[in-house]
């Protein structure tokens, strides 16, 4: 797998170069140096990605079901055969660590697995009428083109989880990725598909500049779904535009997500479940535990085990295998992460852990005695700082639990599980997790978020009812009576 040829378009089947006259330079955030430079796509080259998707999805309309299952184990087979080289593009351009870079591929294939299943599973109804002589024959087929926005820091599994079950839904994709993920999120999976055997135009990839596009992906008379992962305020205008012309928008967007420790909880197990859930990926994850509510009893141990174990977490080049925290994605992420930090101190946050932070490397911050008010319990926290809360009792750690516009994933630890069960019912959040992290993706288990965490479920069955609509064809056996 040749890097440079991955910096390109792919229109219609097609490695080109943009129309654009501007360039942009895909770089290491970890060292800065240059990966590849695209040529940008302009919007001309989006109306024929577009065109392209709509003609190939009738010839894909064509393949045998079976047939289309086949194309799309064989994307898991190349991803198999090319997996060292996926994770050396993963740690290069997002700055992820090797452990990350396995375990966004194993998500990958596991994603494109189920997509596989889709095309023998595009199952119709027939129902009976209240007319003599109707049949009336429910048929599920595909939504027609979908158009993918993807962000940066999942790129390869946030895209193919769209990206799989629309093409799997006998859908035509043209897929967007973010600025900074160009190669993970983009041109690699239009790379594997092109392998993998679905005919060309099926699947496009656009790298551009949404400054120079404007909302030109969004409102092009083509797709009929609109899917975005990314920030809550981008998400809310992408879905206003969408539905504004009258498509589907299915947004999966940011977190706030609250690890809640009881005062029955296994302590040493739940330390380590808060770290993880808080630092894999530098805390750039939507799922992340970005504030650990501990109930008063146990709170002071908590936070000395917890402070402890995340001491000992390594900060540095992604490369190195021992490396657990990296850096965050781009300049303009550090720039703002440095400010919350600063401002949760000023309002009177503990930093009981204050880590150094040189460039885009944050060492890990653990900020204890927070309160609801302040700023860094209200934001998601992009990066490896966290919150720690104090509570009293149960029902005030559900109130704090809940006091936030996020309503994503979560967790909650308990020695009596039907008490986490019961706990759990009670947050306003898509996904929470009984005695395990929060972050959590399961391949045939309804994913998504309440709130301002986005519209729609994802994976298994829910994905196929996103990518797919429901046609009513009648017929009539006899002749209606009509009258007149």
């Amino acid at each position: 797998m040749n890097r440079e040829s991955l910096g390109k378009q792919f229109i219609g089947g097609e490695w080109r170069d943009g129309n654009s006259t501007s360039e942009m330079v895909n770089i290491n955030p970890f060292n800065g140096e240059s990966i590849v430079t695209y040529k940008l796509a302009d919007t001309e080259d989006i109306d024929a990605a577009y065109q392209a998707a709509a003609e190939a999805k009738l010839q894909w309309d064509k393949v045998n079901p079976f047939k289309k299952r086949d194309i799309l184990e064989n994307a898991v087979r190349y991803i198999e055969e090319n997996e060292e080289e996926i994770i050396s593009i993963i740690i290069d351009e997002l700055g992820g660590t090797r452990l990350k870079a396995v375990f966004e591929i194993g998500l990958v294939k596991n994603m494109i697995k189920e997509a596989a299943t889709f095309p023998i599973r595009m199952e119709g109804k027939i129902l009976p009428s209240t007319i003599d002589d109707v049949e009336n024959r429910l048929y599920r087929i595909p939504a027609g083109v979908v158009g993918v926005i993807s962000p940066f820091n999942f790129p390869f599994f946030l895209s193919v989880k769209s990206v799989a079950p629309a093409l799997g839904a006998g859908n035509g994709v043209v897929l967007k990725p973010h600025e900074d993920s160009p190669i993970t999120g983009g041109t690699l999976i239009g790379k594997i598909f092109e392998e993998a055997g679905v005919p060309k135009g099926l699947l496009n990839v656009v790298v551009a500049d949404i400054k120079e596009i404007g909302d030109a992906f969004v409102e092009h008379p083509i797709p009929r779904i609109i899917s975005f992962t990314g920030s809550t305020g981008v998400g809310s205008y992408i879905g206003q535009v969408a539905v504004k012309n009258f498509k589907k928008p299915l947004l999966e967007l940011g977190g706030n997500s609250a690890f809640i420790v009881l005062e029955d909880a296994d302590l040493e197990y739940a330390v380590n479940a808060a770290a993880f859930s808080r630092f894999t990926h530098q805390g750039q994850i939507c799922m992340c535990a970005n504030r650990v509510l501990v109930q008063r009893s146990v709170y002071d141990e908590f936070v000395t085990k917890f402070t402890a174990k995340v001491s000992t977490l390594k900060t540095g080049d992604p490369k190195d295998p021992d490396t657990i925290i990296g850096p965050v994605i781009n300049d303009r992420q550090a720039k703002n992460l440095a400010a919350l930090i600063e401002k949760g101190i000023e309002e009177g946050a503990n930093p009981v852990l204050r880590g150094n932070n040189s460039g885009r490397l944050f060492e890990p911050t653990v900020l204890a005695d927070v309160t609801t008010d302040m700023t860094v319990a209200q934001e998601e926290l992009f990066g490896p700082v966290v919150c720690i809360i104090p509570f009293d009792r149960e029902e005030e750690a559900i109130a704090i639990a809940n006091e936030t516009r996020f309503g994503l994933s979560g967790a909650v630890h308990t020695s009596n599980l039907e008490r986490g069960v019961e706990f759990a019912k009670k947050v306003h959040t898509g996904m929470i997790h009984v005695n395990d992290i929060t972050i959590n993706d399961e391949p045939i288990v309804a994913f998504g978020g309440e709130k301002q965490s986005g519209i729609g479920r994802m994976n298994g069955e829910w994905s196929l009812d996103e990518f797919t609509t429901l046609k009513w064809i009648s017929v009539n056996y006899g002749q209606r009576q009509l009258p007149y």
